[in-house]
């Protein structure tokens, strides 16, 4: 009361000036301090509400198969396939089965339209490629999706998906506009005999909807244009080419057309999601003393708990011990003796042939850098496997252990390991890091009974992934 009798005293502009600083402070307040404004007397909101997030219930999956082999093959459909996750899944065949498929944890088997009446003109290959390039309209037609559907994905019978990576992918596009989604082949004769601008089939590669609709409606017709061209993604991109539609590039969709070890590709993948893997049936198994199908069950296996961290590679330094380390998660770790440029990481060692096979294939050029693995066993980074892993709500551990190197003399601090474990927070890929990803950093523990552990964090804003000079 003291005080409100002592600004009474003051001149009346003084008392202006403080109750028009008193207004100000009570506005600032209500911007930033106002949870729930009073409502805009508007029939409709001005701004109207945000589309809800793509899931697995908008997704359609119409995978191309055959009687031949998809008895074979139903294994690396079964890798990926859920009926709770993936519902709306359809396998299209050429003739009905001689052994019905089991019906449990496995999609719908369709029997595709006759398509005996387009020409096919390719000297040695097979028609069959007009059949599989028709199942984008045999889906519409014998498969009848919902009218929610948001996006048509299409693959092989021995296509493995990385479901909710492919989710991740898809939902950084606008649904409604017209995206062709895939990608190209690893083999640069591949890409120069099809073309560099087609998603090779087997990769896998996604349609919008509204997209989807429009190419099943002329399909026919493009058929008809192209008998002369090989594969039916082939076709595809023929006919989405003539309504003006250009590929988008997605890296995590792989074709593989590589044959044998397939080490070097996993170990340095690029930053891009993983979401396919294809010709797994022509490749060795990825782990050693597991079969082809264990080997991409045990890839699988934390798919539940971090799926967009799946192969990333990550690199970092012990500047004690001298080591270079490179972590592709899930999958493997490589552990160098000295300084290792961050560059000749990223490129892929060559412990893959070429997809072509025969006496005049003496060499092959592919779509990205490589470099060649020592002859000299010891001159080889010493491999440690993923073996194990475990989480809690927002944390994720992974073990490695060491695969036997030969009697190699490494430095004490290599020869003593016997593992390593890798922590990690639960990803958080929202889409702004989706559309500009950035690889994380790493950081070495001190070794405690033969095991190193490392802690996998982002980097600060001027972070180098270096060892330093």
């Amino acid at each position: 009361m003291l005080r409100i009798c002592g600004i009474l005293r003051y001149p009346a502009a003084r008392i202006k000036d403080f109750l028009l600083l008193l207004s100000i402070l009570l506005i600032i307040h209500l911007v930033f301090h106002i949870r729930h404004p009073i409502p805009l007397p508007h029939s409709t909101p001005l701004i109207p509400p945000s589309t809800p997030s793509t899931t697995f219930s908008h997704i359609v999956f119409s995978i191309s198969s055959s009687s031949s082999s998809l008895p074979s093959r139903a294994q690396f459909i079964r890798l990926w396939y859920s009926p709770n996750s993936t519902p709306y899944t359809y396998v299209f065949i050429d003739k009905p089965l001689q052994k019905p498929m089991s019906t449990l944890h496995f999609p719908s088997v369709i029997l595709s339209s006759d398509t005996s009446r387009f020409p096919y003109t390719f000297p040695r290959g097979n028609p069959s490629a007009i059949r599989i390039a028709r199942v984008v309209k045999d889906v519409f037609t014998l498969a009848n999706p919902p009218p929610h559907i948001r996006w048509f994905v299409f693959g092989d019978d021995d296509t493995v998906f990385f479901k909710r990576n492919l989710l991740l992918v898809l939902s950084k596009y606008d649904h409604k506009k017209w995206f062709y989604i895939g990608f190209g082949s690893e083999s640069y004769e591949q890409n120069e005999k099809f073309s560099f601008g087609m998603a090779f089939g087997g990769g896998g590669f996604a349609l919008s909807a509204p997209l989807a609709r429009v190419l099943a409606g002329v399909l026919d017709s493009c058929l008809v244009r192209y008998p002369h061209l090989y594969g039916s993604d082939s076709r595809i991109f023929a006919c989405l080419s003539e309504l003006g539609v250009e590929l988008t590039r997605e890296p995590g969709f792989h074709q593989i057309d590589v044959r044998g070890d397939l080490f070097g590709m996993l170990a340095s993948h690029p930053l891009s999601l993983l979401v396919s893997l294809h010709h797994m049936e022509a490749l060795e198994p990825i782990f050693p003393g597991m079969s082809k199908i264990q080997s991409l069950e045990h890839l699988l296996k934390v798919a539940d708990v971090d799926s967009p961290r799946i192969l990333q590679q990550t690199v970092c330094y012990d500047r004690i011990n001298l080591l270079t380390v490179s972590i592709a998660w899930s999958y493997a770790i490589q552990v160098y003796e000295g300084n290792q440029l961050l560059p000749d990481l990223l490129s892929l060692q060559r412990t893959f042939k070429p997809w072509r096979r025969g006496k005049n294939v003496q060499s092959s050029h592919f779509m990205f850098n490589t470099r060649e693995v020592p002859s000299d066993p010891c001159k080889r980074p010493v491999l440690f496997f993923f073996y194990s892993f475990g989480s809690d709500s927002n944390r994720v551990y992974t073990s490695y252990i060491r695969h036997n190197s030969g009697t190699c003399l490494r430095s004490k601090a290599v020869q003593t390991l016997e593992s390593i474990k890798v922590f990690s927070e639960v990803s958080d890929y929202d889409i702004e890091q989706r559309k500009a990803p950035r690889r994380h950093c790493c950081d070495i523990l001190p070794t405690i009974n033969e095991t190193m552990t490392i802690v996998i964090r982002n980097c600060a804003i001027n972070e180098l992934i270096s060892m330093g000079s």
